[in-house]
């Protein structure tokens, strides 16, 4: 694992949550900046997972321009060239791009695992010791890009899910296709035949996963490499002109769905996971938390941006 990089991902708004994240005066903080009092901001516990599996100098993340005034305390002890930073945020697919394409020109045989920053585990442990495994199988089959899927706790409507090929815990499995935020009864349904809740982490090399892109956005991915190419020869304006004439790109719609076929997922058993994608989930997530650590404890002074009100609200 020494070999392997980790990106996390870190640019999005978070707007779901808003009602949660929204301080006294109207200042709406990304997600990924707030907390759930085990560090100082989901961010730094994703950085912190990455440095389980890889070394610090390997340690990357891609954050947004107009969050600077959160981000640049959390990353300080990134090395700065790990640090990528989009001009604007046209979405998931081009946060992933700007990583791969920037790792492409350091090290093209590059092995990575792209990480979300705003994801909560209960078993920390369990999680780890997957990326590893996926970071192995990553670069001893550099062709093939893996996607982790972990087994379903409940038939959740507002998750997306992943059908695998075979029921298999030991080895990978091809995918079958994507279901995204399924009715409750059909999401039991693929909960029967075996879906796993998707992730959103992959690991794979850095020339398999931009493969992922070639078939429907290839004149896409050589105009954004000739932008990254001349903002690190000293030219920032040309990656700014570039996102300023981009339309926006999902990942998961606009690149995972239709590739499917390139995939293979690996299962994840109980981890405890959540993408705090709603507050009723941030809500859930919090009660687990107590009963799981005793009495609440009291909220305490803190230096960072307002954290989730785990102290009010959820009672």
């Amino acid at each position: 694992m020494t070999e392997t990089w980790t990106v996390v991902l870190a640019g999005g708004e978070g707007t779901r949550l808003r009602t949660l994240t929204t301080t006294p005066h109207g200042v709406v903080i990304p997600k990924q900046y707030c907390s759930l009092e085990r560090s100082p901001c989901l961010l730094q516990d994703a950085l912190s997972r990455a440095g389980s599996v890889s070394l610090p100098s390997h340690v990357c993340t891609v954050v947004a321009a107009q969050h600077r005034q959160w981000w640049t305390s959390v990353v300080a002890d990134l090395n700065g060239g790990n640090v990528f930073v989009q001009p604007q945020n046209k979405g998931t697919a081009f946060g992933i791009l700007l990583a791969l394409l920037t790792l492409e020109m350091r090290n093209p045989q590059a092995v990575l695992i792209l990480l979300p920053a705003d994801h909560y585990f209960r078993d920390e442990g369990a999680i780890t010791r997957v990326l590893r495994i996926a970071g192995n199988l990553a670069g001893a089959n550099v062709s093939c890009a893996y996607l982790l899927g972990a087994e379903p706790e409940s038939p959740d409507p507002e998750l997306g899910y992943i059908l695998p090929t075979e029921r298999i815990v030991d080895k990978p499995a091809a995918i079958a296709g994507f279901t995204e935020k399924p009715r409750k009864d059909f999401a039991r349904e693929l909960m029967s035949n075996g879906a796993l809740w998707n992730l959103f982490i992959l690991a794979g090399s850095v020339g398999a996963l931009l493969e992922l892109f070639a078939e429907e956005h290839s004149t896409t991915v050589c105009e954004m490499r000739a932008a990254v190419r001349s903002h690190a020869a000293g030219q920032p304006k040309s990656l700014e002109a570039f996102y300023e004439k981009i339309a926006p790109l999902d990942f998961s719609s606009d690149v995972l769905e239709i590739q499917a076929n390139r995939l293979q997922v690996i299962r994840v058993q109980h981890c405890g996971w959540t993408d705090l994608g709603t507050p009723k989930r941030v809500e859930a997530t919090v009660r687990d938390m107590a009963v799981r650590t005793g009495v609440r404890k009291q909220r305490t002074a803190r230096s960072a941006p307002l954290f989730f009100d785990l102290g009010a609200g959820f009672s």
